[in-house]
């Protein structure tokens, strides 16, 4: 019994918990705004953690020989905690549950689902250590509103400029999560998009890119807040300015952690704006 906790316990280690739940809330959240009624909200919910599970236990599954060379035995499977393959099956299980409950919704939510988790996978397989990783990252979270109306009846298109801000909120991600491995990535040969960046030009154009990202991000989400949360628009791109400068002028962790804080505001401007999809 102990033994099986364990197991669980690493399992959940392995699927990046943290981020899957943050997409699935904002995703749960945008929906229930837009689609109050109905099974679509209720089964997308399941459909998108699934999604996102799958791709935390395909990214550690894809990571392992690497892992194990680096020493990283603060991951599950190089600690020998739980196997590769166990990981493996537990992501190409979580991928069907994941596609089948989109499909059960319609063919619309299916192919938004199918393109975030698609965008994730081909990040995991190999495409970290492209220049296409920024565009996994574009892909992975500008469906994100097209996913939640896809509820709706017709499935309307969303607004445009609330797609970008999901694709710029991902991308500025992509920039602000790299910012304190980038001398690992550089050891270990990933040489993603920010990591080519800074090769380039330095650090401190990976943390500006991020900063601006995220920045415009909260900027087109306060101006598609509603009228009675524009209040909340406001002081969330007042707050987000103000991390923004924090970012720019720190050191060390503190241009990551202030991205990250960029960042969470926007998935909550997302999640409690009243934002309109359509």
């Amino acid at each position: 019994m102990k033994h099986d906790s364990n197991r669980l316990r690493a399992l959940i280690a392995s699927s990046h918990l943290g981020p899957s739940l943050a997409i699935t809330a904002m995703v749960a959240v945008l929906t229930a705004e837009a689609t109050p009624h109905g099974f679509g909200p209720v089964l997308l919910v399941p459909a998108v953690l699934a999604g996102q599970l799958s791709i935390g236990w395909s990214n550690d599954a894809f990571d392992a020989p690497r892992d194990a060379a680096s020493g990283r035995t603060d991951k599950p499977i190089p600690a020998g905690s739980i196997s590769r393959r166990a990981v493996a099956v537990a992501a190409v299980a979580a991928l069907a549950v994941a596609l089948l409950l989109s499909l059960a919704i319609g063919e619309v939510t299916a192919l938004a689902n199918g393109v975030m988790i698609a965008a994730g996978w081909a990040y995991n397989a190999g495409l970290k250590s492209t220049l296409a990783s920024g565009l996994m990252y574009v892909l992975g979270f500008g469906p994100i509103p097209a996913l939640a109306a896809s509820t709706l009846p017709g499935h309307p298109a969303p607004r445009p400029w609330i797609t970008a801000a999901a694709a710029m909120l991902g991308l500025g991600a992509h920039f602000a999560n790299v910012l304190p491995d980038l001398a690992g990535d550089k050891a270990t040969g990933v040489r993603g998009l920010p990591q080519q960046v800074a090769a380039r030009w330095g650090q401190g154009a990976v943390r500006a890119i991020a900063l601006v990202l995220l920045l415009l991000a909260s900027v087109a989400l306060a101006l598609a807040c509603s009228r009675s949360r524009l209040w909340l628009g406001l002081a969330g791109l007042g707050a987000a300015l103000v991390l923004a400068a924090i970012g720019a002028r720190g050191q060390g962790r503190v241009p990551f952690l202030a991205a990250m804080g960029i960042a969470a505001i926007d998935v909550a401007l997302f999640a409690a704006g009243g934002v309109a999809l359509v």
